[in-house]
């Protein structure tokens, strides 16, 4: 090999290898349902992790069976710095009520990053809120809705417990 293209090369992989990163984060548009969930249910796990912390939480639908639900919240690094999370935020078996976006494909998994919020169901103490928790203003605007004349989609309750 060339000495002299050497040093090009190490620049190239460099460069390759601290852009696969970017081109690894998927955006969320058209998964999940424009409207809001409001779910209640019992925290199983926290797993704080990145790219995307989760929270699993049992929820028992119209019929009485539980669900195992997950939703989707910032990276673990987010939580901590924005929300002052820790591996101790949320414990098995709290009861918590959860708002936020439900994947379209009707899977029990929401996303916690657009106008939503977590409160301790028993206290009523709210532990997360995103900034546009409680407004019509969207994260990332879905066609039409960010209009004033047009109204969003009212939330929709997940089940019995609401």
């Amino acid at each position: 090999m060339n000495k002299s293209l050497s040093p090009l090369y190490a620049v190239a992989a460099c460069l390759l290898l601290t852009s696969v990163p970017v081109f690894a984060h998927h955006g969320d548009a058209g998964r999940y349902e424009d409207n809001l969930t409001i779910l209640k249910g019992t925290v199983v796990d926290l797993q704080l992790i990145t790219p995307h912390s989760i929270i699993v939480v049992d929820v028992t639908d119209e019929s009485g069976k539980v669900v195992r639900w997950q939703a989707e919240m910032g990276s673990r690094p987010a939580m901590i710095k924005d929300f002052g999370w820790t591996k101790d935020t949320l414990k098995p078996g709290d009861k918590i009520t959860l708002t936020g976006r439900r994947v379209k494909s009707g899977a029990p998994y929401m996303n916690l990053t657009d106008r939503a919020n977590i409160v301790m169901t028993d206290t009523g103490t709210e532990i997360f809120r995103t900034n546009n928790y409680g407004t019509e203003v969207r994260k990332r605007p879905a066609a039409g809705y960010d209009s004033p004349t047009q109204p969003p989609p009212a939330p929709r309750e997940g089940g019995p417990n609401n």
